[in-house]
């Protein structure tokens, strides 16, 4: 090597030295509009994300300052989403949603904008153990879960004996994994009585944790009145509400006065739109009356993802072209979840949070759009994820915005 080539190598290494040292941010988000609902923030600024938090929020931020610059002009720039009602407990074998009806959550997450999915019950406080190492501590994904007060969950054992409902043991399995396991849930209840829904609310009790209700079959006895104005408490969640499967709307086309009554008490609502639990007919009297969801998730499994439901962001799209403001279409998918799940570490863009980030694009033109029914209803809107963003680090770059173009990339030597 000549003393020249010798002089170069160091000048180019010290460069490479002082751009490291220089760059004061892993990533910066250029001129989005910041829509963060927690910090009632809603302008175009910059997003300045280092060692795995949000470092800035500011106008005008440097870009000389930043290792990798997204240019966010006419993009929406969200907290990272976060889907309350999913079912992940894949990889078992079993013909059920224990196991082949689930998806694992990474391959669908980040290219639909999701940071955080919450299994919605799959797992029971027996299996629970299998589901984290199977899936929950291997994703990317952060997957939380609110655990079924059926032993063993979702399985085809189905979610009917009393014997497997024990609320000691889900307050047990909440309170070893705390911060993983976020609620209790109850689902596709058919027998008679009470006992699903009186175990679930016992055992949220002993765990000091929110309980989601799918309500299953009604009967003379087990009424959306009486479910939604003494049963559930204030904080528990009524999911699948446009469903129209439990008298949610009345034959006259009002929205059923248990669900005004519910809500005034304290009750919250998801929409968990799933395979059969949403409907035009019932979400666009509903939306029409002014009763909006609490919380916009998906219900994903493989008899959703590739029927109506599709994806968070067609869910989204769904209340954003039925007049629900942009800002709540954000706050529902994102700080008011996290607010439920108790992490409040996510679903905001606070300087010092984790950079769980979505860089969305809002498509204008003629779309359409399919119930659990079948049923098309026609938007001109629709929300597509360009950039997201998990723990400061790129899960999904649809147009290689936060990529170094070819022509400058520094590519490694290959051995053939």
């Amino acid at each position: 090597m000549t003393l020249r080539n010798a002089v170069s190598r160091i000048l180019a290494l010290a460069l490479c030295v002082f751009g490291a040292q220089a760059a004061e941010w892993n990533l910066l988000i250029k001129g989005g509009r910041v829509i963060d609902p927690k910090n009632k923030i809603d302008a175009t600024l910059d997003v300045a994300i280092a060692k795995g938090k949000i470092a800035r929020v500011a106008k005008d931020l440097p870009a000389d300052q930043a290792a990798r610059v997204i240019d966010a002009a006419g993009l929406y720039v969200v907290p990272g989403l976060i889907d309350l009602h999913t079912h992940n407990y894949a990889g078992t074998g079993i013909k059920a949603l224990t196991g082949d009806s689930s998806v694992y959550p990474d391959p669908l997450s980040f290219r639909s904008g999701v940071t955080t999915m919450v299994d919605a019950g799959t797992s029971g406080w027996n299996n629970f153990p299998d589901f984290r190492q199977r899936v929950i501590d291997r994703a990317k994904t952060r997957v939380l879960a609110f655990i079924n007060i059926v032993g063993d969950g979702m399985s085809p054992a189905g979610e009917d004996d009393p014997a497997t409902m024990r609320p000691e043991e889900v307050a047990r399995v909440a309170k070893e994994n705390p911060g993983i396991v976020v609620g209790v849930k109850t689902a596709h209840y058919k027998a008679a009585g009470w006992h699903s829904i009186d175990r679930s609310v016992e055992a949220g009790k002993l765990a000091n944790i929110p309980v989601m209700v799918d309500f299953g079959t009604l009967t003379p006895e087990r009424t959306l009145e009486a479910l939604l104005t003494g049963k559930l408490r204030p904080g528990d969640i009524y999911t699948h509400c446009y469903s129209g499967l439990r008298g949610e709307l009345t034959p006259e086309g009002k929205v059923n006065p248990a669900m005004i009554a519910g809500r005034k008490r304290g009750v919250l609502f998801d929409v968990g739109h799933g395979a059969g639990s949403f409907n035009w007919n019932i979400a666009v009297p509903f939306m029409q009356q002014g009763f909006a969801p609490d919380f916009i998730s998906t219900d994903l499994h493989t008899g959703s993802m590739n029927a109506g439901m599709k994806d968070m962001l067609n869910v989204m799209s769904k209340m954003l072209n039925l007049g629900m403001p942009l800002t709540e279409v954000i706050r529902t998918s994102t700080w008011a979840p996290a607010q439920i799940v108790r992490h409040l570490e996510i679903g905001h863009l606070s300087e010092g949070a984790v950079a769980d980030v979505s860089v969305l694009r809002l498509d204008e033109g003629a779309f359409g759009f399919i119930d659990s029914s079948g049923a098309r209803n026609a938007g001109n809107r629709r929300l597509a994820a360009e950039v997201t963003i998990r723990n400061g680090v790129v899960e999904w770059d649809l147009n290689g915005r936060a990529a170094t173009d070819w022509t400058n990339f520094k590519y490694r030597n290959r051995k053939r």
